[in-house]
Order: C-alpha cells, then structure tokens, then sequence
C-alpha cells in the first residue's frame, strides 16, 4: 500500500482522534509562564498549524481532545517528586485551575463538541486521567498528538499511546520544543520508531478528501 494510501486508512474520520496537548494560554501563549517555549511555538508557525489542522478536523468529524495541565491553588494533588513540578510552583504564572493560563490559546478553535480533559498531576495527557477511557467509548484507534511540549509531554502521550494499542500519528510540523533542534532529533531518533511521522498537511489533505 502506498504510504498516502496507509496515512490515509490510519487517520479515518471515524476511528480517529486529534488530540492538543498543553496549547493553553499559561504555556503557549502571549503570557506564558515559559515564554522561550512560546515564541518558538508561536514565531514557527506551530501554533497557527494546530489551529488550521483543528479547524479541519472539525469539518470533517473527527474527535478533538484539549489537554490542559493544571493545578488548584492549594496545590492539592500536585506531585512534587520531579524538578520541574518545583521549578513550576515558583513561575511567574501559574496553571491555576479556573484561571485564563488554563483556558485554550488563541487561535487554536473549541468547537461544542470537543473534549477539553484537564490534569493536576503528572506529565501525561493519558496516563491518570480519562482520555483512554473516552477514546475507547468513542471507537478511536488512532491518535494524532500535537502540541507541547516535545521535551516532555508530547513523547510522553505518544508512548503512552502507543502501550494502550493505539496507533499515534505525529504531524512533526505540529509540536514544539525548546530548543528547535531537540525536537528534530527527538522526532527523527525516538518517535519515528514509535509512531507515524507526516506533517500537518498531509492529515489535513487525508480529512479533507
């Protein structure tokens, strides 16, 4: 089968899952509690790919889900056991459970339909909380991971996809880290062993036919 032809039959409307992972005003956008991770997503056009492939995925039914990394402002539940939870208790802006840091960034669309799927521990958008169930009552076999951040919770929801039975989809053009070229290793060295790497073009070309 030719590789359009395979993307093609991974990524059916009906069977298929776009996921956002951490595209929240507190991470990628103006006010953002990382700012370098910010401009990279925002200056390489990353963020405006996640909006343009949402958009898409919307007109042709696919499911989205929005990944939102939280914490309350008691910090209750929050772990601890990580250096980047620590370093994160002391920025500037904080992931504030019903604050605008934890509302989806502008312009990436939430249409009614959406699933927005909010966590207040760990590094995964799967691992401890309901989007494995949800995409199993909703038929998905396949999950299309974009956002960010390719340091840490990207790799992490594809390969946690990957251990539940999913087939993860990586528009390579559609995550971001920091700096740049971490990513591109990250994407050639380690998730193209896992997933099936394409660009957001080529899903949005598969939703649109």
């Amino acid at each position: 089968m030719p590789p359009t032809d395979r993307l093609a039959a991974q990524l059916d409307p009906a069977t298929t899952a776009l996921l956002t992972v951490e595209c929240q005003r507190g991470v990628v956008g103006e006010e953002s509690a990382l700012p370098e991770l910010a401009r990279q997503v925002r200056s390489t056009g990353v963020l405006d790919r996640i909006a343009q492939l949402t958009a898409t995925a919307h007109r042709a039914g696919v499911q989205v889900l929005h990944a939102v990394a939280e914490r309350r402002p008691d910090g209750r539940g929050a772990g601890r056991n990580a250096r980047l939870f620590r370093a994160a208790e002391r920025l500037a802006v904080q992931q504030l459970t019903g604050s605008t840091a934890v509302q989806v960034a502008e312009p990436v669309p939430v249409a009614d339909q959406d699933l927005v799927v909010r966590r207040l521990h760990g590094l995964s958008p799967l691992a401890g909380t309901d989007v494995d169930a949800l995409l199993r009552n909703l038929g998905v076999r396949t999950l299309v991971v974009t956002g960010v951040s390719a340091n840490v919770a990207v790799p992490n929801a594809v390969f946690d996809a990957v251990n539940l039975g999913y087939t993860a989809v990586v528009p390579a053009d559609a995550i971001a880290g920091v700096p740049a070229d971490y990513t591109a290793a990250l994407v050639r060295h380690t998730l193209a062993l896992v997933a099936t790497v394409t660009t957001a073009d080529e899903v949005a070309g598969c939703w649109r036919d």
